[in-house]
């Protein structure tokens, strides 16, 4: 933290807070650290994914694929952008989109496939990008995640970030990014992030106001060289899991072929996951379901909901998140299958 206050310091005496050189400077080392020619640092993931997808063509009226096994913000975006979500299922052991899960829901009026990297797993973007549709990644719970060696966030036509305080990479509040190969969708997401105007004198469209700010772009770049460390430590507290036997009791996270996942979150599945939360709060281990009402059947989205969705259902039914983080300690995941092995139904 000394670090931080120091360096947070030095942004204030300088005096430039909106955008300028701390964030072209963490726009630059993200990019390369991703191996990607563009990041665009924006207020946050949500406005990220809305910008994003007007950036690679999305209009209104226009049908954009998602799955609804993720966080609100995933369609909600979609919504914001103008255009219509369409919920999609998922692979029933990666939790992920897939091609099979996508094509069903294909018309002529989809523009667009937003793949969620689900609590720090990768979707198979590449695949998807043989429908020959756009692909916008939500990266918001993958930051430093693999797929076949690639960063996620720089497998599809864009990528988008979260940097909020809990996320992988964080900074002190909220920070987003687009990022993305492709010129024309980086200088039109620089334009729409600052009310359509590339000049700050002649506004093209409506934009947004929607800029990272110097002060979390600075704890970023501080915070970055150790994102890597992390999510080694974050990998090892999931096979510290395995190793300690929560597959006797629960379903353990299952990663895409060719994937580094991250474990922004560790989440297991149970058939019976208010048992297995409640004897894990009894021995003063917090867990917490996770998106049980998939978004598909939130009340905003009742509009856009269409068919069924079991894999989504059956899924979000038994999702249950266990204590996951870098500092997470072999004996303290001990301690939690421990207090698992209470959720055991009495013979």
């Amino acid at each position: 933290m000394d670090r931080i206050a120091a360096r947070l310091a030095e942004v204030a005496r300088d005096g430039r807070y909106i955008l300028g050189p701390e964030v072209s400077a963490f726009e630059r080392e993200f990019a390369a650290y991703l191996g990607t020619d563009h990041a665009v640092g924006v207020g946050n993931g949500t406005d990220a994914l809305t910008i994003a997808l007007r950036a690679v063509g999305v209009q209104a009226g226009d049908e954009v694929v998602c799955p609804s096994l993720t966080f609100y913000a995933s369609a909600e975006s979609i919504v914001n952008a103008g255009a219509r979500p369409v919920f999609c299922d998922v692979d029933p052991d990666t939790l992920c989109v897939t091609p099979d899960s996508v094509c069903p829901h294909l018309t002529d009026r989809t523009r667009a496939i937003v793949a969620v990297h689900l609590f720090g797993n990768v979707a198979p973007v590449a695949d998807l990008r043989e429908l020959g549709l756009p692909v916008v990644e939500d990266a918001a719970q993958a930051a430093g995640a693999r797929l076949h060696g690639a960063r996620a966030g720089a497998l599809g036509d864009a990528a988008t970030f979260s940097f909020f305080p809990s996320k992988n990479l964080p900074c002190l509040g909220d920070g987003g990014a687009i990022t993305t190969s492709s010129d024309e969708v980086a200088e039109r997401a620089r334009s729409l992030r600052f009310h359509g105007s590339s000049d700050k004198k002649t506004h093209t469209e409506v934009g947004y106001n929607s800029r990272l700010d110097s002060l979390q772009a600075a704890v970023l770049r501080l915070l970055l060289p150790e994102l890597d460390g992390w999510n080694r430590r974050r990998r090892a507290a999931a096979l510290a899991y395995a190793e300690a036997g929560m597959a006797e009791f629960a379903q353990l996270p299952v990663t895409t072929t060719g994937a580094e996942h991250v474990y922004h979150l560790y989440v297991v599945r149970s058939a019976e996951p208010d048992r297995l939360q409640e004897a894990l709060s009894g021995a003063g281990v917090q867990a917490r379901g996770y998106y049980r009402t998939p978004v598909h059947r939130q009340p905003a989205m009742s509009a856009f909901a269409g068919g069924e969705l079991p894999v989504t259902d059956a899924a979000a039914r038994t999702l249950l998140a266990l204590p996951m983080g870098p500092e997470l300690a072999d004996e303290q995941v001990e301690s939690v299958v421990v207090a698992a092995a209470g959720a055991r139904a009495p013979a």
